[in-house]
């Protein structure tokens, strides 16, 4: 069974992507995710007592999972929905977002002396060249000032804290790290709401159904996979299989939504897959 996590992240986190877009044309990014991790706290929470796991924990366990969430679902999360709110296209955000196996891969060896074998560079660079072969992107212009620099700042955001959740020194079971980091999460969401925007969502259908699947299937899904994979195996082994993450997006846009997919597309998700298999081959 646990082979077949990173599949199921990949799918998961995958399809995230696919409901972002109806989620922000009903309400604006922050209080999307204000209410988003609201309730995945309080489904963290709710876990955790009937799992009989202690909910107060040391204070300097408190803080690093706190700061985790604030970078993973405050800034990182936050960062991508704001980008495709001021219009940047999804495709180019994700394709931003995917260089993450290569700052984290440069910085795992010193920070957490990590070795980085020559195959998983050579996995990363395939990796890369075969999710971008898929976006097929033309960046020139079009593309919002404002949106580039969020997405620049998520992608700095989710090394970041992909290297500090390897490098946590607690043993929290994964329910009650969780619900700190949608606490984290939820705080900084909150701060922006009071602070700088006027907040809005519509209870649409199609917001309802978008938010339930973000809420069920990719942060209490994928996500708690991800941070056991984290805890599990080497941080840059594990953020290579989101390389695969853009291609199995535009399949699934393909097959849900009807968008175009050609034979490049079909040669970059093998490329992307290929460098997939040779970073991970060994512990995945």
């Amino acid at each position: 069974m646990i082979k077949i996590f990173p599949f199921i992240f990949i799918i998961l986190w995958s399809s995230a992507f696919i409901t972002t877009k109806p989620l922000i044309d009903n309400s604006d990014p922050f209080s999307a995710l204000a209410f988003r991790f609201s309730i995945v706290a309080v489904g963290f929470f709710i876990f955790s007592i009937i799992s009989k796991n202690k909910i107060l924990i040391k204070k300097k366990f408190f803080f690093e999972s706190f700061f985790s969430g604030v970078l993973f679902h405050g800034l990182y999360l936050g960062g991508v929905f704001f980008a495709v709110f001021q219009g940047m296209p999804t495709a180019i955000a994700a394709l931003i977002v995917t260089l993450q196996p290569i700052l984290t891969n440069a910085l795992s060896g010193p920070i957490l002396d990590e070795k980085v074998s020559f195959n998983q560079w050579l996995g990363v660079i395939l990796g890369f060249i075969g999710a971008a072969m898929v976006l097929g992107i033309d960046i020139g212009d079009g593309i919002p000032l404002t949106g580039f620099i969020a997405t620049v700042i998520s992608l700095i955001a989710i090394t970041t804290s992909t290297i500090l959740q390897k490098k946590l020194s607690n043993n929290l079971p994964l329910s009650v790290s969780n619900f700190y980091q949608a606490v984290g999460g939820l705080s900084f969401h909150l701060l922006v709401i009071i602070f700088f925007i006027d907040p809005y969502i519509n209870f649409t259908k199609t917001f309802i159904i978008a938010m339930s699947h973000q809420i069920f299937l990719v942060s209490f899904g994928a996500f708690t996979i991800l941070m056991y994979l984290i805890k599990k195996n080497s941080a840059s082994k594990t953020v290579s299989i989101f390389f695969l993450i853009p291609p199995t997006s535009a399949l699934m846009a393909w097959i849900f939504l009807n968008e175009k997919l050609n034979t490049l597309d079909i040669f970059g998700f093998i490329v992307a897959s290929v460098g997939v298999y040779i970073a991970t081959r060994n512990k995945i």
